[in-house]
Order: structure tokens, then C-alpha cells, then sequence
């Protein structure tokens, strides 16, 4: 996502990094998770995490705040305050405004990473292929035969040895249910997709 070309930057106070804002549906253990893997990629992004609550109002949310930052970016004439990307982390879970919530992201160019079940489902993938159906309960039981000890906090530092697993994995089961005309179908996760944006920023 680009900043409005038009809108005239003043002169540069600082090196100039992308904004990030990701709003997550879980209060600790999602928030914890990509504020550390920022750190351990060394990622020179300018980082924002907040948690929120279902999916609707996560993007209620985000949409507040995207045009906050607009707002004051204009009234500022500096477009570096304005947000480079926005993101809603959540699960599919039983949200009955899932939908509702996943449509007003597309009209207000909000990305989504969603995760079906769950968001446990990206950690299990750096350990194991998961290309059948899996309930959250497993997920999670799964989690913590690989991450002994794991309840809240996922253990960033053993999971980036992993990470281009679960990029790899993510990514075929992504191709699998394009195949089979199942998008977002159960198991799969977007959240290879953010980890993406956020490591291509190191490499620029």
C-alpha cells in the first residue's frame, strides 16, 4: 500500500520507515508474537500492535484509526505519519459478523491475515504439515507437545529457526484450497503473508 503521492512531505527529520499498524484479535499471545518477531528480524519498520476484540471490531477499529492517521497527516503535510499498512489478525472461530467484518476491510483497504481455525495453526506449522481438518482445542494440545511449557506465549526465538517451514507450508496449503476452490477453508492461515510484509522491509 502506497501514501497519497500528492500530499506534500516536509522536510525529513528522520530516516524514513514504514508504518505498520496490526490490530489482533487475541490480547497477549498474538500481540506478543509479532512485536518480538519484528525484533528478532530486525525489521526497521516503525511497528504498532494493538489488541481489540472480534473480528468486526477489529476493523471498526482499524478503519478509525487508519483515518486518524490520514487526518493528521494531511492537516501536518507530512505523509510519514500516515500508516504504509494496516492489518486485522483473527481467527474464523464462531464470529457471526465474520463476514460483515472481512467486507468492510476490502472497501476500507484494511488486509486481513486471517487463520482457520485459529491462530495456534501458524505455530503448529513450523513444526508439522497440517493439510487436514483441525479443531482449535487440537491445535492448541498440539502446540504444547512442540512448546513445552506454552500457554500464552509463543517462543519466538525456537520458532524463527522454523519460519521458512511454516512460510512453505502456509503457502502450499493457500495453493491447495485455491485448487480446490476453498479459500480460507479449515486448515489454513494468512498470517505468512504479514510475516512477508514485515520481513521484505529488512531486505529493502
Amino acid at each position: 500500500m502506497r501514501r497519497t503521492e500528492n500530499l506534500r512531505r516536509r522536510r525529513a527529520t528522520r530516516t524514513p520507515k514504514q508504518r505498520f499498524l496490526i490490530i489482533c484479535e487475541g490480547r497477549v499471545t498474538e500481540p506478543r508474537y509479532f512485536n518480538q518477531i519484528r525484533h528478532l528480524m530486525r525489521s526497521p519498520i516503525d511497528l504498532e500492535v494493538l489488541p481489540g476484540g472480534d473480528p468486526k471490531l477489529l476493523v471498526e477499529l482499524a478503519v478509525q484509526r487508519k483515518r486518524e492517521s490520514d487526518l493528521n497527516a494531511s492537516r501536518n503535510n507530512d505523509s510519514y505519519l500516515a500508516y504504509d499498512q494496516i492489518w486485522c489478525v483473527c481467527d474464523v472461530d464462531q464470529h457471526e459478523r465474520l463476514r460483515d467484518a472481512l467486507q468492510q476491510a476490502k472497501a476500507n483497504l484494511i488486509q486481513v491475515a486471517l487463520s482457520n481455525p485459529c491462530f495456534e495453526l501458524w505455530a503448529l506449522l513450523h513444526f508439522q504439515d497440517q493439510t487436514a481438518h483441525i479443531e482449535r482445542a487440537q491445535a492448541r494440545h498440539l502446540c504444547k507437545k512442540y512448546m513445552p511449557g506454552y500457554d500464552k506465549e509463543l517462543p519466538c526465538s525456537t520458532l524463527m529457526q522454523f519460519l521458512p517451514d511454516a512460510v512453505k507450508r502456509a503457502t502450499e496449503l493457500a495453493a491447495m484450497h485455491q485448487r480446490q476452490n476453498t479459500h480460507r477453508a479449515n486448515p489454513s492461515t494468512e498470517v505468512y503473508l504479514l510475516i512477508a510484509e514485515i520481513e521484505s522491509q529488512r531486505q529493502s
